[in-house]
């Protein structure tokens, strides 16, 4: 089981030919509402077999949830829920326990992890991972939104054909709700139909194609992030490298400022509208690691889709020869307009987890505080419960062993281990709310022996 971040915890598990994958997601506070059809229109974007350019495999990718969930309202405890894959061909993938695919994980997993390594679709190196990462960072686009947080991401480049850029400075969310009206995720329509061109030959040559994903953010405060291990641009690559294929990142201008002087890469600030803003944007909105408050922008290369029709050289593992192979099964020409939502789910999911950290220079708003409250109160009601079921046995006992309900001794003990706990500053107030905890307790004790 794969994990991600500092204070949200995310969680993904499963292979791509199991009965089910899933997440698992701790640190989203209770009280926010999910809009589950919104939800389920975000996981349509990224699920396979709705096009040409993807893969046949037919999958709804319908997000069950088994916890976290009371209604479409966050409870505080831990959000859990699975796709059932239904759509399995397993027997496309009888030959990989020999010989193992060029560019695939097979031979780096049967190394490390055996011969019992499942590796049907890639196992737990697939890219169907993916879909409940998109659960999960589709339930932090709806909080983010809600905080004025925006982000959308769009191709970038395929097979050599390049997009128009989002405007590093000006970027809008107009500008993101303008690109989901159209079908194929680029700003350029004319350059979307030539990449599709482009898929379309390498899917005819049984070959595929790779390409790039911008993905941008607006709306955040200047401020979050760490310098050196917990800066923004680590942590979103981080999670970013998790979606299958990517094998770089550049955030701003990237690999292109290494060519400029650094008059022509730095940033001028400039006061607009009474708040401090950068002229330009080469940064991409991060610097020593924390925001600056413009856009965040970052871009992100994926291999071509390893699985082609090609006949390629491998090796049989058993025999240690050198073969032919032809790989079957039903693969995507490109994973990249797949990927696009993937990104907005990792950089949302990134995001959601530096909202958490605790900012030295800010005050959260009141009703985030509440929210915190209601999380912890809504734990300590558990543990609450859990404690009077103990009580109960303990009545039982002491019925059947004719002690008495009170137990001076105990008590007294028990109050000053508590109040030692808490500490200097917490500990009259601790020992003063154990004395009801413990009177409450007497009391129920009382209640079930009379029963």
């Amino acid at each position: 089981m794969n994990a991600y971040g500092f204070n949200l915890k995310l969680k993904i598990y499963g292979g791509s030919h199991d009965e089910k994958i899933g997440m698992t997601l701790d640190g989203i506070p209770a009280g926010e509402h999910i809009d589950l059809d919104e939800l389920r229109a975000f996981m349509a974007r990224r699920a396979p077999g709705n096009n040409a350019y993807s893969t046949k495999r037919k999958e709804t990718d319908e997000p069950v949830f088994l916890s976290g969930l009371d209604g479409n309202v966050t409870n505080g405890k831990t959000i859990e829920a699975v796709i059932y894959n239904k759509n399995q061909h397993s027997g496309d993938y009888s030959s990989l326990s020999d010989i193992p695919r060029p560019s695939h994980a097979d031979f780096a997993a049967r190394m490390k992890y055996g011969d019992q390594v499942d590796l049907r679709g890639g196992g737990h190196f697939s890219g169907r991972l993916t879909a409940p990462m998109c659960i999960a960072g589709g339930i932090c686009l709806q909080i983010l939104a809600r905080k004025n947080i925006f982000i959308s991401a769009h191709i970038s480049s395929i097979g050599g054909i390049s997009d128009d850029s989002f405007d590093p400075v000006t970027v809008s969310k107009a500008d993101f709700d303008s690109l989901l009206t159209h079908t194929f995720p680029t700003l350029n329509e004319e350059r979307g139909a030539e990449m599709q061109a482009v898929i379309e030959k390498a899917r005819l040559d049984a070959d595929s194609v790779g390409g790039t994903v911008e993905c941008a953010a607006i709306g955040l405060p200047a401020g979050l992030g760490e310098h050196m291990f917990k800066g923004v641009e680590n942590r979103i690559s981080s999670i970013v490298f998790g979606i299958s294929a990517v094998k770089g990142i550049e955030f701003g201008i990237g690999f292109g400022s290494s060519a400029l002087k650094g008059s022509e890469n730095n940033d001028p600030f400039l006061v607009k509208d009474g708040k401090i803003v950068t002229k330009t944007n080469n940064c991409g909105g991060i610097l020593g690691g924390m925001t600056n408050g413009m856009p965040l922008i970052f871009c992100a290369a994926l291999k071509p889709t390893p699985s082609i029709g090609k006949e390629q050289d491998s090796v049989s593992l058993s025999k240690l020869e050198n073969v032919k192979l032809t790989i079957g099964g039903r693969h995507d020409p490109c994973i990249v307009p797949r990927a696009v939502p993937v990104f907005e789910a990792a950089c949302a999911l990134a995001i959601m987890d530096m909202l958490l950290d605790k900012q030295p220079n800010s005050t959260p708003d009141i009703a985030e505080l509440r929210k915190d409250i209601n999380s912890i109160d809504n734990q300590i009601i558990e543990l609450f419960k859990k404690r009077m079921e103990v009580v109960t046995s303990v009545a039982a006992y002491k019925k059947e062993h004719s002690l008495p309900i009170l137990d001076e001794k105990r008590e007294s003990e028990l109050l000053e281990r508590i109040a030692s706990m808490a500490g200097e500053e917490l500990g009259d107030y601790a020992r003063e709310l154990y004395t009801t905890v413990m009177k409450v307790s007497r009391d129920y004790q009382e209640k079930k022996l009379e029963e």
